[in-house]
């Protein structure tokens, strides 16, 4: 499974969505479960699956599945298409 999988796969299950789901710019609070509580399941979820830990502005900053793709590259981590 190469990185944009996994990173895919974090979004759908923490969420509960389908990969169609992420067309467009998913957002924070553009549905029900990305909310405080989905957001910080989500991020520990991306941080064991990438062997990271993120600093908190960039917890913070990350307020969209496309704004998440820049900051982990600030991590090494290569979210190819």
């Amino acid at each position: 499974m190469n990185n944009l999988e996994k990173y895919k796969t974090v979004f759908c299950e923490s969420f509960s969505i389908s990969e169609t789901d992420l067309e467009g710019d998913l957002e924070y609070n553009s549905i029900e479960a990305w909310d405080s509580v989905g957001h910080m399941s989500m991020i520990s979820k991306l941080e064991d699956e990438f062997k990271i830990t993120m600093d908190i502005n960039d917890i913070v900053d990350f307020s969209s599945y496309e704004k998440g793709k820049k900051i982990l590259k600030k991590y090494k981590i290569k979210i190819d298409k």
